[in-house]
C-alpha cells in the first residue's frame, strides 16, 4: 500500500508542518508497512520544531529563492506550489495528500488536479491568511478570483486541525466532504528530556511562564507585551524563545527586566519544564490558523494561557486545561486579573488536567491516523 504527501517542509529541515507529515509517515510505516512518498521543497526554514531524520521515500524540488526579501519570497512560494503539484503528479502513488504549505499549494491543487483525486490536509489557510494579515483586501477582484479557484475543485477527503476549522473549510466548498480531525502539534513520537534545563531553578517556588515559537502576523504582540508590563519577578519567571515578524518589538519590551529569560530556542523535549505556556491568535485569524504550540504545550503536560477568540479550536479543544484572555476585550485588564488569581495550587490542578487531556489528544491522533490508513486502502 502507498501514500504520497506533498508539503513545503520535511525533515531534516525543521518546521511543524513537516514534522507533522513525518509523524504520520512514521506511524503508517511502523504500524502498517505503508510505502510513504513525500514531495517537498529542498530548503531550510527559520523556525521551530525538532530536527528529525526523514522516513519514507523523499522527492525534493528546488526552490528559486531562499533569501529574505519579502516580495521575492512571496513569488517564490507561489511558484513552489506549482512545481510541487507538477512533481507530485509524476510521483503519485496511492492517495495524494496535499497540505497547505507553501500558502498557494491548495490553489495549484485545485487547478492542476481536476482529473486527479486528492485529499486536503489543512494547516494555515491561504489565500485567506493574506487578507487576515492585511496584504490584500477581501473585496479585491483578484483575491476573490483566487478564492473561487482554490475552492472550486474539492478534495475527496479533508484532514482538518479541529472541528471549527473543518466547518469553516467545508463552508468554503459548499458541500459535505468526509472529514478527519487531526490536531497539529500532538506527536505520537514525543520524547521528554529528564535533565532539568539551566533556565529552570530547582524548588524556587516560582511559576514559570513561557512562550516558545513564532510570534508572527497571526499572533498578538500586545498580549505578550502586556504579560511583560505587569510581570512580577517575585512570583514568576518568564521564558521567551521567539522568532517571527513581531519578535523584536516584544524582546525590546522585555529587555533589561528582572526575571525574564530570553533564549534562542526551547527544544520540544523541554517544554514540560514550563508551568504555563502562552499562546495567542488574533481574532481575524480564527479558523484560518490553529497554533500548534497550544497542542504541543498540552502534549508536554503544561496548561496554556490562550489569548484569542474562545471559538478557536485552540480553546474549544483545550478549555479544560486553558486559561483564557478574550482578545476581543481589554487585554491589559484580563492579564492583571490572571496574575492576581493564579497560584501554585492552581497551576498544579491545571497541570493535572493537561496531562489527562494529553492522553485524550494522543488517542485522537491515533484514531485519526488509523482512519487515514483505513480510508487509503
Amino acid at each position: 500500500m502507498n501514500m504520497t504527501i506533498v508539503n513545503r517542509h520535511y525533515p531534516p529541515n525543521p518546521g511543524i508542518t513537516g514534522e507533522s507529515a513525518w509523524d504520520l509517515a512514521r506511524y503508517l510505516i511502523e504500524n502498517h508497512g505503508v510505502d510513504v512518498h513525500i514531495v517537498h521543497i529542498d530548503r531550510t526554514y527559520d523556525g521551530g520544531g525538532a530536527v528529525r531524520q526523514p522516513v519514507g521515500t523523499t522527492y525534493s524540488v528546488r526552490t528559486i529563492y531562499q533569501g529574505k526579501n519579502g516580495l521575492i519570497r512571496l513569488l517564490a512560494g507561489f511558484l513552489d506550489g506549482f512545481f510541487l503539484i507538477r512533481r507530485a503528479i509524476k510521483v503519485r502513488r496511492g492517495p495524494l495528500v496535499i497540505m497547505t504549505s507553501p500558502p498557494m499549494l491548495p490553489f495549484w491543487a485545485s487547478l492542476l488536479l481536476r482529473k486527479t483525486p486528492y485529499w486536503l490536509w489543512s494547516m494555515d489557510l491561504f489565500p485567506e491568511g493574506f487578507a487576515a494579515e492585511g496584504k490584500v483586501s477581501s473585496s479585491n477582484p483578484m483575491y476573490r478570483w483566487v478564492i473561487r479557484q482554490t475552492y472550486r475543485n474539492p478534495p475527496e477527503r479533508l484532514i482538518a486541525l479541529g472541528p471549527r476549522q473543518a466547518a469553516h473549510v467545508l463552508s468554503k466548498y459548499g458541500r459535505d466532504i468526509p472529514t478527519t480531525i487531526l490536531p497539529c502539534g500532538v506527536l505520537m513520537h514525543q520524547e521528554r528530556d529528564p535533565n532539568r534545563p539551566t533556565w529552570r531553578a530547582e524548588n524556587d517556588g516560582l511559576i514559570y511562564l513561557g512562550y516558545a515559537g513564532n510570534i508572527g502576523q497571526a499572533h498578538s504582540a500586545e498580549f505578550l507585551k502586556s504579560i511583560i508590563r505587569h510581570f512580577d519577578p517575585t512570583r514568576f519567571r518568564l521564558v521567551l524563545a521567539l522568532y517571527g515578524t513581531k519578535a523584536d518589538e516584544v524582546l525590546a519590551e522585555a529587555n533589561g527586566r528582572e526575571g525574564i529569560i530570553c533564549l534562542t530556542n526551547i527544544p520540544r523535549t523541554q517544554l514540560h519544564y514550563l508551568d504555563v505556556q502562552l499562546v495567542s491568535l488574533l481574532p481575524e485569524w480564527t479558523h484560518i490558523a490553529v497554533p500548534s504550540k497550544a497542542m504541543s504545550a498540552i502534549g508536554s503536560g503544561s496548561p496554556i494561557l490562550f489569548c484569542g477568540d474562545p471559538d478557536s479550536d485552540s480553546y474549544v479543544l483545550l478549555r479544560d486545561a486553558a486559561f483564557l484572555i478574550d482578545a476581543r476585550k481589554n487585554i491589559d485588564e484580563q492579564v492583571q486579573e490572571f496574575y492576581r488569581t493564579i497560584t501554585n495550587e492552581t497551576v498544579i490542578t491545571y497541570a493535572q488536567k493537561a496531562k489527562e487531556l494529553s492522553f485524550t489528544l494522543q488517542e485522537m491522533v491515533r484514531v485519526a491516523y488509523e482512519e487515514i490508513f483505513k480510508k487509503s486502502v
